[in-house]
């Protein structure tokens, strides 16, 4: 069994083993991957945010600076951390100096509020939280404090503030229910012995797109979400001469590893963050930053080829444009590659893991309707009727898979997982799907009874 995190359902040893026989799995811990990529990539721009631009030497050496604060502040290894951060690289060095510190960071969408916040800290027993002060007008800290204030298990805060804006909380402070608040800035130490990590250890958690119920957490290993974002950037024929922009939020699956920041880390690229989708927002950093891959959601496809002139942008240096969300009508797809001058790729997938891309060689019919085939060799995948019965082939049925990198259960959620996975460890995605002739699945739309994604998440972006 895997050495997870209690609450987390491992995967049987025979999978364990024939992920590693087959190269899937390798063992390395994502912030020790980063290790490397900074010794083979270090004066290659990593991030770029507004006129922010910071080297793969210099993103790893923030992340130790800042891993080595958090412990020195009082985090421990194991302890889950929420991080609530847009997309700035603040979100980035986080995530990787949480990992690096042994801790766990779970993803929150910077939209979430008390309700949904209190929540993951509950389930996590969070000892940690990090996000903005404020940001547009929400005032973050008040809700952490007020979370803390609550319960027992939020004891550390850390603030990320405006540039050039004052903390309105005094900065270093510890308030009467011995929740401490420290910020994010200020997180910094001389790095100290690396610590020893199990890459079948939990490395994050990101959350469920399911909007009828409360989120659930999804644990992410290092191994399986190395390979996953490994096996993307494979799949797109990613390079360091390739630029990401992430205008999707950071912390989804699809902006983060399909093959999204990390895939784009891991061959030495670069990641440009936007905070806004408008186009207004993205496609003058298209044009400055000469992006050739980015990810979007359908809704967020048809506004930036419905842009007025005033916003129109050079957007040749556009390869690839990979969308998911809520199926793209046939309509906007036909538009998108002679608007863009690039290749469209379809993608299905959820932050549980099955993920279906098409093929950027595939013939352009293929790229219109159909979200794909399974990105590994050993994700298996079945289409079933109501009582669990496969249909024939090319019938319509509800989408299980299991593979390398869909976990086997949501934490702590074991009345969840009795429906949300079969017996011998099939995820019911939820989704209705049919299978092509050629091996492409068509998603057509969810079962009635299971609960709605939010429109990042599904039916057919992860």
């Amino acid at each position: 069994m895997t050495s997870m995190l209690d609450g987390c359902t491992p995967w049987p040893e025979e999978f364990v083993d024939r992920y590693w026989a087959a190269g899937h799995w390798r063992g390395y811990t994502l912030d020790n991957l980063l290790r490397d990529w900074a010794l083979q990539y270090g004066p290659r721009t990593a991030l770029v945010h507004g006129g922010t631009r910071i080297t793969y030497a210099n993103l790893n050496r923030r992340v130790d600076r800042m891993a080595a604060g958090f412990r020195l502040r009082g985090l421990r290894a194991g302890q889950r951390v929420v991080v609530q951060l847009p997309n700035v690289p603040e979100f980035v060095v986080t995530v990787f100096a949480l990992m690096r510190a042994g801790a766990v960071p779970v993803f929150c969408p910077v939209t979430h509020r008390a309700s949904e916040v209190s929540h993951l800290v509950r389930v996590t027993e969070a000892a940690g939280y990090v996000g903005p002060s404020t940001y547009q007008g929400f005032d973050h800290t008040a809700m952490a404090a007020d979370i803390a204030a609550r319960g027992p298990f939020l004891r550390r805060v850390f603030t990320l503030e405006t540039p050039g804006a004052a903390s309105p909380y005094g900065g270093l402070r510890t308030d009467p229910s011995g929740c401490h608040y420290f910020p994010l800035g200020s997180v910094d130490a001389p790095p100290g012995p690396a610590l020893a990590q199990g890459a079948d250890q939990v490395a994050f958690f990101l959350l469920s797109g399911d909007t009828a119920v409360a989120p659930q957490l999804v644990p992410r290993t290092h191994n399986d979400y190395a390979y996953q974002a490994r096996a993307a950037a494979e799949l797109v024929s990613l390079t360091e001469n390739d630029v990401y922009l992430a205008a999707l939020p950071a912390e989804s699956n699809l902006a983060f590893g399909c093959p999204g920041i990390v895939g784009t880390l891991s061959v030495g690229g670069t990641v440009v963050l936007a905070e806004n989708p408008e186009p207004a927002a993205c496609l003058p950093v298209i044009e400055r930053e000469r992006v050739t891959l980015t990810s979007v959601v359908s809704a967020v496809a048809r506004l930036w080829l419905d842009v007025p002139p005033t916003v129109r942008a050079d957007v040749s240096s556009l390869r690839l444009v990979q969308i998911g969300g809520a199926p793209l009508d046939r309509a906007t797809a036909e538009r998108t590659g002679p608007a863009w001058g690039c290749r469209l790729q379809q993608v299905f997938g959820t932050a549980e893991g099955p993920l279906t891309l098409t093929r950027p060689a595939d013939p352009d019919e293929t790229m219109l309707t159909p979200q794909g085939r399974p990105l590994s060799p050993d994700d298996e995948i079945r289409i079933v009727d109501a009582e669990g019965k496969d249909v024939p082939e090319g019938e319509p049925g509800e989408l299980l898979a299991r593979g390398p990198y869909t976990p086997r259960g949501y934490y702590r959620a074991p009345d969840r997982n009795a429906r949300a996975f079969t017996p011998d460890g099939y995820f019911r995605t939820g989704d209705l799907a049919q299978r092509t002739p050629d091996g492409n699945l068509v998603v057509t739309g969810r079962i009635e009874e299971a609960p709605r994604r939010t429109d990042h998440e599904a039916p057919s972006g992860p």
